[in-house]
């Protein structure tokens, strides 16, 4: 189940700039780190292709943990972009919202679950599903 948490990315919101590190940070070794300022980004400007049609939706539950969504996570999702074979998008099945990653067959859609303890969903073909919008990106929180 997803919590519908629809909260327009508008025009009208000003956008936030924040303060880039000039260099990667290595994940491994240290490494030494540069000391000077390369500016802001917009991470409005930088994570949204179309404003009028970016939602953020609060994910819940843990089917879709391999893919990297947690539950409580923020999802962006973009109602513009045509979904494509593989893409994680918000699907309204049958009336209820699910996250999946979606699957195109010969033999009908598949909304394929990214954890082995839940099952895909195989769509019947009387069932009503639209594709509510593709996700872009996760807010995948660290420290709670």
């Amino acid at each position: 189940m997803l919590a519908l948490l629809p909260r327009l990315v508008e025009a009208g919101v000003p956008s936030v700039s924040i303060r880039v590190a000039p260099i990667a940070v290595e994940c491994g070794f240290p490494s030494p780190a540069q000391d000077y300022y390369d500016g802001p980004i917009d991470l409005t400007e930088m994570l949204v292709h179309d404003r009028a049609a970016t939602f953020i939706v609060r994910a819940s539950g843990r089917s879709m943990t391999g893919a990297g969504i947690n539950d409580g996570d923020e999802l962006l999702v973009d109602r513009s972009i045509d979904p494509r074979d593989g893409d994680v998008i918000v699907a309204v099945l049958d009336g209820e919202l699910v996250v999946k990653r979606l699957e195109v067959t010969t033999g009908g859609v598949i909304l394929r679950a990214e954890n082995r303890s839940h099952p895909d969903v195989v769509v019947a073909e009387l069932s009503d599903l639209r594709v509510w919008g593709v996700v872009t990106y996760c807010l995948h929180h660290l420290r709670r």
